[in-house]
């Protein structure tokens, strides 16, 4: 059962982070409303479009992204305000231990961290793709994607110098293809390549095709071994119209793509992004990971904040939200540091999105054997 103080801190709590979260979407609403209104009334998006179609979706993915950090802040603001107004005292003077103060703030965490789960792993990839179509509509650069390589079934590598949206052309396209003794069978190249979307059907531009026919061995007639080379097959022209095994979602997507992605998709995509060799597979694993871990922060984040602004201070409720800005701060900087580690240098992805949660627990725990008893 609740007791009138779970119910007082619970109410505390909720009510201060839907407050804040709600100030600081409606703020990031009218810095991006004011960026965008042009390419909005160019584009023709209608209110309707603009409202339900982006923004809600865009209030459900930022304020659950930094929902965590918006419950930090909270934390540290309602917990250094009963401090100062000497509530915290009293708690502690009537017998309980800061362990039992501590419950109602747990169990608004709690709650917090259930929404942010279900939002990540079954409302946002739906929302997230409603709004990722938005974008592409009315106001997104068009996709640009440069360098490309990857390894297809059947032993078939494609690489091109530059895709480009507009038009969907690619530049300096080529595929090699090998058998199973790694010799080079097959070499396709076209200086620009452009696919129909509707039918699926590829036409190359300037090309040159040549498959080649490994030598086979025998022996003479005194027993040596000689190799026998036959015709390979040439030819090159100005325009081939062709299919391929692939498509144009698997050689040319965007990054934030798998933000639309559910967990059984996002699963699959990445398993066959690792067997391509696709340099951007841990950037999808962070992304996969993160659904996760960043929820769990609220718990983390929640005890060293309220370990921090228990003690009442000189300075007020402003010290304690200049403290908390630093290790806001430190927290991103933290995830940030791993993140880039996961993606330049190969360390684990799920190392690398949990880490900044074991080690601000570890703070936390040490801020918490200091907090005021």
């Amino acid at each position: 059962m609740l007791k009138i103080l779970d119910k007082y801190i619970i109410r505390k709590f909720l009510s201060t982070f839907f407050f804040m979260l709600g100030v600081i979407m409606l703020l990031a609403m009218v810095f991006d409303i004011s960026e965008r209104m042009s390419e909005f009334i160019q584009n023709d998006a209608s209110f309707y479009q603009i409202i339900v179609g982006y923004y809600l979706n865009f209030i459900v993915y930022y304020g659950n992204t930094f929902s965590p950090l918006i419950v930090f802040i909270s934390v540290i603001w309602f917990t250094a305000k009963l401090a100062q107004d000497t509530e915290i005292i009293p708690m502690l003077n009537s017998g309980k231990p800061f362990n039992r103060i501590l419950r109602p703030y747990f169990i608004s965490a709690t709650i917090l961290m259930l929404l942010s789960l279900v939002l990540n792993h079954m409302i946002l990839p739906n929302s997230n793709r409603q709004r990722l179509d938005f974008e592409e509509r009315y106001y997104r650069v068009g996709l640009v994607v440069e360098n490309y390589q990857a390894e297809y079934p059947n032993n078939e590598f494609v690489h091109y110098d530059q895709y480009i949206a507009e038009g969907n052309l690619f530049s300096n396209f080529e595929i090699l293809k090998f058998n199973k003794n790694d010799e080079l069978i097959g070499y396709l190249r076209a200086r620009n390549t452009m696919i129909d979307t509707v039918k699926g059907t590829w036409k190359l531009l300037d090309y040159f095709e040549r498959r080649v026919t490994p030598p086979s061995s025998k022996k003479n007639a005194i027993g040596e071994m000689e190799l026998e080379f036959k015709n390979d097959f040439i030819r090159e022209g100005r325009v081939l119209d062709t299919n391929f095994q692939f498509s144009l979602k698997d050689i040319a997507i965007r990054e934030n793509t798998v933000e639309a992605m559910g967990y059984s998709e996002l699963t699959d995509f990445i398993a066959k992004e690792k067997a391509k060799g696709n340099p951007n597979v841990p950037n999808f694993e962070i992304e996969l990971y993160q659904r996760t871990s960043f929820p769990f922060a609220t718990y983390v984040l929640t005890l060293i904040a309220v370990s921090v602004s228990s003690r009442k201070k000189r300075g007020g409720i402003g010290v304690n939200l200049a403290i908390g800005f630093v290790f806001v701060f430190i927290y991103i900087f933290a995830m940030k540091v791993t993140t880039v580690a996961a993606i330049k240098i190969g360390f684990p992805p799920i190392a690398a999105v949990w880490i900044p949660n074991v080690f601000f627990g570890l703070i936390g725990y040490v801020l918490y054997r200091y907090a005021p008893k």
